[in-house]
């Protein structure tokens, strides 16, 4: 079935995807835009899964030292400049 594109800005957002990519026509470049937009919306997690993900990586490292002075830090980083 052909891809007819009636909308001037939806083929002009296919022509740059198709001299961007290389795509050899504007169907295979709106076929590769449609099959990463899938694959990016299928991978996306949802955000509470993302936070507890990280909570669960700052349970790992551990409570920040008290003892830990930070100006003290990035001071020595910029002597060496």
């Amino acid at each position: 079935m052909p891809l007819y594109i009636r909308d001037d800005s939806v083929d002009a957002l296919a022509e740059q995807v198709k001299k961007l990519t290389g795509a050899s026509s504007k169907t295979d470049a709106v076929r590769a835009a449609l099959q990463a937009q899938l694959e990016a919306a299928k991978n996306k997690k949802p955000l509470l899964e993302r936070i507890h993900e990280l909570q669960g990586q700052a349970d790992e490292i551990g409570a920040a030292d008290p003892a830990f002075d930070m100006k003290k830090f990035s001071d020595s980083m910029w002597e060496d400049a």
